[in-house]
């Protein structure tokens, strides 16, 4: 299963559309689109496609919305970790 980000911008908001399958990998790779589109546009997370997580990427989305990054369309599984802390506990 592979990784796809889809970036989209209208006026001052950049949505990333993400699908298939987020790791750690996949989490540094956002981070520095993160750096490099936060610095002038708000951005939001479409999480739709999203079919697997692991617990580095649940805490990533976690933190961005903590962060203010709005997430739509978040599977109800991932909303379930991040409340919980991760798939283990």
């Amino acid at each position: 299963m592979t990784f796809k980000i889809q970036r989209s911008a209208k006026e001052d908001i950049v949505t990333f559309a993400l699908s298939g399958r987020i790791k750690a990998g996949e989490v540094a790779e956002l981070k520095r689109l993160f750096e490099v589109e936060g610095q002038d546009h708000r951005i939001v997370l479409d999480l739709k496609e999203v079919k697997l997580a692991d617990q580095d990427a649940v805490r990533f989305l976690a933190r961005c919305e903590a962060n203010g990054t709005q997430l739509m369309n978040c599977p109800a599984y991932i909303r379930e970790w991040m409340v919980r802390g991760g798939p283990c506990r």
